[in-house]
């Protein structure tokens, strides 16, 4: 059957690619010295790659840029950023020398608490089951201390066990609610050993509890996981200055501005259409470094979203406020990353990155990404007050056009020239490059 396969992940890469290419690809021979061609000359560097996942077959590359010009916390960065979409590093960078000029940013951690919870099933009484947690919360402590011991020398380690009765939502459901503090490494290997452990001490202390009966020493383990929604690893970052002080080349009118600007941010606040939107260029911003820096973007992404949800109702991340003459743009964001640990110190490019942000701690590192968001989102916002989002984002997106269609040295000059003074869109450029080539 064509696209079924057995034993694939014991073939080589280049077998590997022949079956593609002959199942998918009709032997395409180009198509496959096209895959080849992105493999890494150097062999070590490339068997680097090919061990960071399972069944490669070549590197998909995306472009690292930096954006320069961030003031944050009186401290200068130049700011790495990997991403596809046209204009979000110009716009990053664009932000980052406007609110440069006016004092920079200020980015506050707010707190670092991690979750990973031991999810259980338990048929008896409830106040016995409280009564047997917190008696063996020591127990607890001391079945972990060989994984916890490096992360306690950090200052960091398990924070708190907190027993969950969830059984109003499923019947006999239970929860340990565990809090952890993981320092400069994101910690998703250490809690979910931490959790691990605490679940088969759960189950063996159940067997010996006095106070349990037959039935209640029988507590079912579904699962024992970290969660990717933090919602008390939060930092903030922020901007501020006085409404005349937003006067530039763009912005004649700054009180008009601030008003508009403070009025586009209450909508992304109360409709989810637009919410999400919104948050969307904020992400924009936050994915590019995270993934610059090695981390988790598909965590974050999911905690972001689900902390944009926490009342009930998607919202805006971000939120604005003119008061006393001053405009005020800030955000709150739960982010959980580090410096340490999985590809911070396996990728190349990733070591270079946080040797570009001056090696920052975990908690920095957040400061520096939250405010990559809020540079992102007033960059959007401010476009959409004023020029409009499609006059910078499509001059951006001229060049990918242009690729797409091949054009020459001579056509983009001419092609470029043109749209200087007139609105880029893909059938314009379309219909003057055929002009060009008659």
């Amino acid at each position: 059957m064509i696209g079924s396969i057995n034993g694939f992940s014991k073939l080589n890469k280049e077998e590997k690619i022949n079956w593609i290419a002959k199942t998918y690809l009709n032997n395409q021979t180009a198509v496959v010295d096209l895959i080849k061609q992105y493999w890494n000359a150097d062999e070590d560097l490339q068997k680097l790659h090919d061990e960071f996942i399972e069944n490669t077959i070549t590197n998909f590359y995306l472009p690292l840029g930096v954006a320069p010009n961030f003031l944050i916390n009186d401290t200068w960065y130049t700011i790495p950023m990997v991403i596809e979409e046209s204009s979000v590093v110009a716009a990053a960078s664009k932000a980052a020398k406007f609110w440069a000029d006016r004092g920079g940013f200020k980015a506050t951690i707010l707190n670092t608490e991690k979750i990973g919870q031991v999810h259980f099933m338990y048929k008896g009484d409830k106040q016995k089951l409280q009564a047997f947690v917190q008696a063996i919360q020591p127990v607890f402590l001391a079945d972990t201390f060989s994984i916890t011991q490096n992360m306690q020398k950090r200052g960091g380690g398990i924070l708190a066990v907190e027993l969950r009765d969830k059984t109003q939502e499923i019947a006999d459901y239970y929860q340990l609610h565990v809090t952890f503090e993981t320092k400069d490494s994101m910690g998703a290997n250490f809690i979910n050993s931490c959790l691990e452990q605490m679940a088969t001490t759960l189950k063996r202390e159940a067997l010996s509890y006095g106070a349990f009966d037959a039935q209640e020493r029988e507590i079912d383990v579904v699962m024992s996981i970290l969660s990717n929604f933090v919602p008390n690893c939060v930092v903030r970052a922020e901007v501020s200055c006085p409404i005349e002080a937003l006067a530039s080349s763009e912005i004649k009118d700054p009180v008009l501005f601030a008003e508009k600007f403070v009025q586009a941010v209450r909508i992304a606040e109360i409709e989810p259409f637009r919410a999400v939107t919104h948050n969307k260029g904020v992400m924009n911003g936050v994915d590019a470094v995270v993934l610059a820096t090695g981390n988790d973007f598909r965590a974050i992404e999911a905690g972001v979203h689900a902390y944009a949800a926490k009342d009930g109702q998607y919202r805006s991340l971000s939120h604005a406020s003119i008061e006393n003459g001053m405009f005020r743009f800030w955000i709150d964001l739960p982010l959980a990353v580090g410096t340490v640990g999985g590809l911070t110190s396996l990728h190349p490019m990733v070591k270079i990155a946080l040797q570009m942000l001056q090696k920052p701690s975990a908690t920095q590192l957040m400061q520096i990404i939250a405010v990559a968001g809020l540079a992102q989102n007033f960059a959007a916002v401010k476009s959409l007050t004023t020029t409009g989002i499609q006059q910078g984002h499509m001059k951006m997106h001229l060049m990918n056009i242009l690729n797409q269609f091949k054009a020459t040295d001579e056509e983009r000059i001419k092609v470029v020239a043109h749209f200087e003074q007139h609105v880029v869109s893909h059938s314009a450029v379309v219909e003057l490059l055929e002009t060009l080539r008659k």
